[in-house]
């Protein structure tokens, strides 16, 4: 029998940085640098691309469950 458990992240955005584009853990605590701006959902789309590369997959399977407008946002992965 297959079990699918799905996860769930706490991640701290740092939206418009000059020259980071990545993921840091540090201690248990999710980072991630992104140069899209905090506007139009633009950074959270950067952080689920960034998600997406750091944990290998697909983009379509992150899902932005909390902090859409926050800086501190909740995410679930498969």
């Amino acid at each position: 029998m297959l079990l699918l458990t799905q996860m769930k992240i706490t991640v701290i955005v740092k939206p418009d940085t000059k020259n980071r584009e990545e993921i840091v853990e540090d201690q248990g605590v999710i980072t991630a640098y992104t140069k899209a701006p905090a506007t139009e959902g633009k950074a959270n789309q950067a952080v689920i691309k960034l998600l997406s590369s750091y944990y290998k997959i697909p983009k379509t399977s992150i899902k932005l469950l909390k902090g859409a407008t926050s800086k501190t946002k909740t995410f679930e992965l498969p």
